[in-house]
């Protein structure tokens, strides 16, 4: 099935900052659905709070917008009401690690089938540049104005070691490169996950474009075998002066997804298209 990317659009303004990561991010989540076939109506954005959360509200899709740091428990219950459905989740750093970490504990432990992309900015950009949990060490903001204290959380590592079933990293600046990653994501069974590192130019003045352009290289590229886990520790434990982006693991004996573990059949959803929400009657003696 060809579809337009047009199809995508909106007609709305839209209030990122010039020079945001948001905007690259954007156009490849719409070329990368039109590109596999998907339309609108079958795409399903579940948005947390920050810049990031805003990115439902601009490109035609389903799309709820939830509380800050609890867009994984919603797109959960999406994903098991109805399997019909594409589900991503979309969140900054702060949203995600700080807010929504346990979810994100449990996301990846449970095999929910969610793509999860987080745009780490290592900022919180929407309220003004506090330092979130992956701003690095020493950095001055609002929050830290005698440097930060603190060691920048590695999601990285924290995934891996959680055996999520597919880690990968990417940078808002490699377009090409985050729509093949998003694509391979969006096919996988279960729960993916993508750690977006993005420049914020109003409140990051360290982590710009060009600090990461310089930095990020494609470990698949050179050679990174994403079966091995062992491998892609050592590899996660890189961050300064080079930075590895690229499918960290994808696991090769893929495990059950959280459908299948709760239902017991992995095509099986809660309900379906032809239910009519307003049943609550029938809704309530069906499943309780």
């Amino acid at each position: 099935m060809v579809v337009d990317i047009k199809e995508y659009d909106l007609d709305r303004e839209i209030t990122w900052c010039p020079g945001c990561g948001n905007f690259a991010i954007l156009d490849v989540l719409k070329n990368s659905l039109a590109g596999m076939g998907l339309s609108p109506h079958q795409v399903l954005v579940v948005a947390g709070i920050g810049q990031a959360g805003k990115m439902g509200q601009h490109f035609r899709t389903n799309t709820l917008h939830v509380l800050h740091g609890r867009l994984l428990p919603v797109a959960t219950g999406a994903s098991l009401v109805h399997n019909g459905l594409k589900i991503l989740a979309i969140g900054g750093d702060g949203d995600g690690y700080a807010e929504g970490g346990n979810h994100l504990i449990h996301a990846a432990r449970r095999n929910i089938d969610v793509t999860y992309m987080v745009h780490n900015n290592m900022i919180y950009g929407l309220t003004k540049g506090q330092a979130s949990p992956t701003s690095e060490h020493s950095i001055k903001t609002p929050t830290t104005p005698q440097g930060n204290p603190l060691e920048g959380l590695n999601p990285i590592s924290m995934l891996l070691g959680l055996k999520a079933g597919f880690v990968a990293r990417s940078f808002a600046g490699d377009k090409e490169q985050l729509g093949a990653i998003l694509k391979k994501a969006l096919q996988k069974p279960g729960f993916a996950f993508i750690d977006i590192l993005q420049q914020c130019p109003s409140f990051n003045k360290v982590n710009t474009f060009r600090w990461f352009k310089e930095r990020v290289y494609d470990i698949n590229e050179e050679g990174h075998d994403p079966s091995d886990l062992e491998q892609a520790f050592r590899l996660a434990q890189q961050w300064g002066e080079k930075i590895p982006t690229g499918i960290f693991f994808e696991d090769p004996e893929p495990k059950p997804g959280f459908r299948e573990a709760v239902l017991g059949d992995k095509d099986r959803s809660i309900t379906g298209p032809e239910l009519n929400p307003l049943a609550i009657k029938e809704i309530m003696e069906e499943h309780l």
